[in-house]
C-alpha cells in the first residue's frame, strides 16, 4: 500500500506560498497603509545568514519586523533576503522559507504558524516563547540624515501577544 497523503505538509507548503507572494508584493510595491510583517524564524536553521551579533543574541529564534525600515527584498524559491538596520548599520539577512515558524500582519489580523524541522533532527521545533525578554532590541535607521524626515524605528519582538490562547 502507498504512503498516506500528507495533507499537513501540503497545506504548509501552500501557506508558505502566501508568505512568498506577500514578500514579492512588498518588494515590488512596498507595503500599503499600516500593513507590516512579523516574520519569525529559526536562527540556526541551515541556510540562515544573519550578522554575528544577532546570532549571539538570538540563539534559537528571532522575529523581524518589515514595516518602515527595510530594503532590497529578494524572493527566491527556497529563501528570501532583506536588508534591515541594526545599530545604525544596514545588514542583509537571508532566511530559507523552511526556517520560518510564524508570519503575521497584525494590521489586518492575519497570522500563520509553521512547523520548522531542523534537517537531521527527529523532534519538531516550535514557538517564539524563548525570546520574550529580547523584545526591546530596536533596529535603527541607517539611512537617516538631517534633511530627511525621521522614520519610525523597527523592532524585533516576540509574537506571543498576537497568539490566540
Amino acid at each position: 500500500m502507498a504512503d498516506d497523503i500528507n495533507y499537513n505538509s501540503m497545506v504548509e507548503k501552500a501557506l508558505l506560498e502566501v508568505v512568498r507572494e506577500s514578500l514579492r508584493y512588498a518588494a515590488e510595491h512596498g507595503l500599503p497603509s499600516d500593513q507590516h510583517f512579523y516574520i519569525t524564524f529559526k536562527t540556526r536553521f541551515p541556510g540562515v545568514t544573519i550578522p554575528k551579533h544577532l546570532s549571539k543574541r538570538y540563539q534559537d529564534e528571532m522575529t523581524i519586523v518589515l514595516q518602515h525600515q527595510f530594503w532590497d527584498i529578494k524572493v527566491e524559491t527556497t529563501y528570501f533576503s532583506v536588508d534591515l538596520s541594526f545599530n545604525h548599520k544596514r545588514e542583509t539577512l537571508t532566511i530559507p522559507f523552511d526556517a520560518l515558524t510564524a508570519f503575521a500582519d497584525p494590521s489586518v489580523q492575519f497570522g500563520l504558524q509553521f512547523t520548522s524541522i531542523m534537517p537531521g533532527a527527529n523532534e519538531e521545533i516550535t514557538s517564539a516563547d524563548d525570546h520574550v525578554d529580547d523584545a526591546t532590541n530596536r533596529p535603527d535607521d541607517a539611512g537617516n540624515d538631517e534633511t530627511k524626515p525621521v522614520e519610525k524605528q523597527g523592532e524585533v519582538i516576540a509574537l506571543d501577544a498576537f497568539r490566540k490562547k
